[in-house]
């Protein structure tokens, strides 16, 4: 039995499409936990067991996780609660479900920066990887899908670029980092949930197969959507002010601050590059499937489009 987390988010959708595929051919059930079963897939409704509810609930984790061999894991975004509220405090009653019924193996979605100088104060960051703490130390095996930017993210930017051939972010033009399509996330997660033979605790980099700076994004999204874009750089104080004006939580919203500052630091690059496992999307590929369809659409389905968890 395989529970799935969010499964109606960015990657939980996608990886609930592969293990629906996958999973029935080596024996294995699939229990999802959501909390509207209406936004499931409905070619999909019919082959999973579902569970009603959040899964940061107390009770809603105790019925998903009985007789869970293992678990995807995946916190939602919510800024209107601190940091550590949003990530350990959200996974507590999990951790202890995971405990109470001998759950073996869990996969979740974290983020790079562990080991680096600026893993203790990069805000949301920093709460990720306690939260990571927090899981292994209930006893079940864990992998943390440590995770950069997703390349999903440029999809909130796509009215900018349609209108003013602009993107806007806080990094240093010049300063190449790694990037990630959601779509390797899950097909590594997927990977990682159907064959279980690993034990312990450990991080697994899903990098993405080069590392850009925001011009290079700007050179290969002007060769793909075939117009001029360029990047603009924001202060942090203008994101801060910016989030405030949107009646974020305070305490998240220097999360979000610290996190953005430490990733300029360099806190992405801490891990050596190596050939990935998984799937490596390049972000010329993802730029023609993905962003250059949402750049050309409407400005409502770009909102649709760009509905994520986990993001950051």
């Amino acid at each position: 039995m395989i529970v799935i987390t969010a499964p109606t988010g960015n990657i939980g959708r996608r990886l609930l499409s592969l293990l629906v595929e996958a999973a029935p051919a080596r024996g294995e059930e699939l229990r999802v936990v959501v909390r509207d079963p209406a936004r499931l897939p409905e070619a999909v409704r019919g082959r999973v067991e579902v569970v009603t509810g959040s899964h940061g609930d107390a009770a809603t984790v105790e019925r998903a996780f009985s007789g869970a061999d293992a678990v995807f894991w995946l916190v939602p975004p919510d800024a209107s609660v601190t940091p550590d509220e949003a990530y350990s405090g959200f996974t507590r009653p999990a951790a202890r479900a995971f405990a109470a019924h001998g759950v073996g193996h869990v996969v979740g979605v974290s983020a790079l920066g562990r080991g680096t100088p600026q893993a203790a104060r990069a805000g949301l960051v920093t709460a990720s990887l306690a939260m990571d703490d927090l899981i292994a130390g209930s006893g079940v095996a864990y992998r943390a899908l440590a995770s950069p930017s997703f390349f999903e993210n440029l999809l909130e930017e796509a009215d900018s670029i349609r209108e003013h051939g602009v993107f806007t972010d806080t990094a240093a033009a010049d300063r190449p980092a790694p990037l990630v399509a959601v779509a390797d996330i899950a097909a590594t997660a997927a990977g990682l949930l159907l064959d279980r033979s690993w034990t312990g605790v450990g991080s697994v980099p899903v990098l993405g197969p080069q590392d850009l700076s925001p011009d290079d994004l700007a050179r290969i999204m002007t060769e793909e959507l075939g117009r001029p874009v360029r990047y603009q750089r924001q202060s942090l104080d203008e994101l801060r002010s910016t989030m405030l004006g949107y009646g974020l939580n305070e305490a998240f919203v220097e999360g979000m601050v610290d996190m953005k500052r430490a990733k300029d630091q360099g806190l992405d690059s801490g891990v050596d590059r190596s050939p990935q496992a998984g799937p490596a999307t390049g972000f010329a590929h993802w730029c023609a499937r993905t962003l250059k369809p949402a750049v050309l659409a409407t400005p409502e389905a770009v909102d649709a489009a760009s509905t994520t968890s986990g993001g950051r």
